[in-house]
């Protein structure tokens, strides 16, 4: 689904990749003038996060810092000594609070002396993950696994390497300037229409130049991986991918079919309405293979888990993101009158109605 499309649809709505080739680590890639695109390593199954630098002026607006660990910090400085030698950041926008956009945001600001803009949910969830690890939300992570079924090994996996990346963020700014859905920003000889949407994030930030047909999706439209869409101990009843299908009707409604698609993970693409049908399409089936699961028996999300994520090996840092992921797919079912909930000893179970 990711490569090929239906020979039905149009030549303008079919998925195109103009830039298949990413970036290597000392490269930088022009997308149009003023639109530059690098690639910086993570340390994970996800092994790259992208960032766009457009051009301000007699500087430069970053979109996305990378992770906050110190090979990303020796990435940036190879690359600004090296293809961006002489480039002045000017401002910093961060899409949303993951480390691996938000994490060396207190460092590029430190460094250029220039300010952060994001959204106030995306800036406060960043301070939130920073001092997330006292005792008492370790304890109410723990009920919330083990209220979804996860025994107490696997529990405690999850709250070690499980979320350890939570934490691989420089220190924030103290300060930053807001930015929020509808706002427009000009960024040197353009203007940028604000747009955010939840689901991945609570609060992320898009940014749409209707002159250049141009749309930096963030995390919220991938060109060819579905973004984790997950519920936590912190909202445990949150409907996560509802507004995550509401954010992505939005975008079709809203925006042309020929846009510039500047993903946060994978590659720039033509055919956003038909990727955002495939993402549709990828989320609905997973409900209905948890349908089908909970039709005779009613079943725990830690019994789910292998049944839609069958594919794939998973260790503690996906693990955590695959439970997450699941039970914002019960949620979402759940608001949707397609699951009903039971509770035993303190357990969840879920049935198809």
């Amino acid at each position: 689904m990711d490569t090929k499309t239906d020979t039905a649809k149009s030549s303008a709505e079919a998925l195109r990749y103009p830039h298949d080739n990413h970036p290597g680590p000392d490269q930088i890639v022009e997308l149009m003038p003023g639109v530059l695109w690098l690639r910086l390593a993570l340390p994970f199954r996800l092994n790259h996060v992208n960032i766009y630098l457009l051009a301000d002026g007699d500087g430069w607006t970053a979109v996305d810092a990378g992770f906050g660990n110190e090979e990303t910090i020796a990435a940036w400085s190879a690359l600004l000594d090296g293809p961006l030698k002489g480039v002045n950041i000017v401002r910093l926008i961060v899409t949303h609070s993951h480390p691996d956009h938000v994490g060396l945001a207190g460092w590029i600001v430190e460094r250029f002396g220039c300010p952060l803009l994001m959204s106030q949910v995306e800036y406060l969830q960043s301070v939130y993950f920073q001092s997330r690890g006292t005792e008492e939300r370790r304890n109410a992570q723990r009920l919330f696994f083990r209220r979804h079924g996860m025994d107490e090994s696997l529990t405690e996996k999850l709250l070690g390497r499980g979320q350890d990346y939570l934490k691989r963020v420089s220190i924030l700014p103290a300060a930053y300037r807001r930015i929020s859905h509808g706002d427009e920003i000009t960024i040197g000889t353009r203007r940028f229409k604000v747009i955010t949407g939840g689901g991945h994030a609570l609060d992320q930030v898009m940014l749409y130049c209707a002159a250049d047909k141009l749309f930096l999706s963030a995390d919220q439209v991938l060109s060819k991986i579905s973004p984790n869409v997950s519920v936590w101990a912190v909202e445990p009843e949150q409907n996560s991918l509802g507004e995550y299908l509401a954010s992505l009707a939005s975008l079709t409604t809203t925006l042309p079919y020929d846009v510039l698609v500047l993903p946060g993970h994978g590659v720039p693409f033509y055919g956003l309405k038909t990727r955002i049908k495939q993402l549709a399409d990828h989320h609905e089936e997973r409900c209905r293979l948890i349908s089908e699961a909970c039709r005779d028996t009613a079943t725990t999300s830690a019994d789910l888990v292998p049944v839609v994520f069958h594919k794939h090996v998973l260790d503690p840092h996906q693990m955590g993101f695959a439970a997450g992921e699941l039970i914002a797919h019960v949620n979402y079912m759940l608001v949707e009158g397609r699951l009903t909930a039971e509770e035993t000893d303190g357990v969840l179970r879920f049935r198809t109605t």
